[in-house]
């Protein structure tokens, strides 16, 4: 398969739990439980084609994660494997979920992250997203976010 993103199909089910489990097993301590993306039912959003997955150098380095929403296309989770951090590789899939979500018809991306992934929020923040309100879902303490978008 040709570099670059793709939809997921079932056989990158191991890849995508893989790289979900190394990019948010160390903040487990960090909030006291797994984080919502180690939870998530991969194979059903990889069933309803809502999956991406970045593939670099011939092998599958992260995830995107959106879903179409009535206002907003929600990017409900992006990872990079470790490894592969400070790439660009994060930053690529950033400008394609914005990039498909106005190629939706939407005015507006939004995410959440919880509160103590403070790295992440400041990262948002720095690429144009902003708070829109902070509560808690699941058990997480989250912070929404949301950028408009051109």
């Amino acid at each position: 398969m040709t570099d670059g993103l793709r939809i997921a199909v079932e056989e990158d089910l191991p890849f995508v739990e893989a790289i979900v489990e190394a990019a948010y097993s160390h903040y487990i301590p960090i909030i006291g439980q797994k984080p919502g993306p180690m939870v998530d039912d991969y194979a059903a959003l990889i069933g309803d084609r809502r999956v991406h997955v970045l593939q670099s150098d011939g092998v599958i380095k992260g995830v995107l994660v959106l879903i179409p929403e009535e206002n907003a296309m929600l990017l409900d989770n992006i990872a990079v494997i470790p490894a592969a951090k400070g790439a660009g590789l994060g930053r690529e899939m950033l400008m394609f979920a914005e990039q498909s979500a106005r190629d939706a018809g939407y005015k507006s991306i939004r995410l959440y992250t919880h509160e103590k992934m403070t790295q992440n929020i400041a990262l948002y923040s720095r690429i144009g997203y902003v708070e829109t309100h902070r509560g808690e879902e699941k058990g997480l303490r989250r912070v929404y976010m949301t950028k408009a978008l051109d």
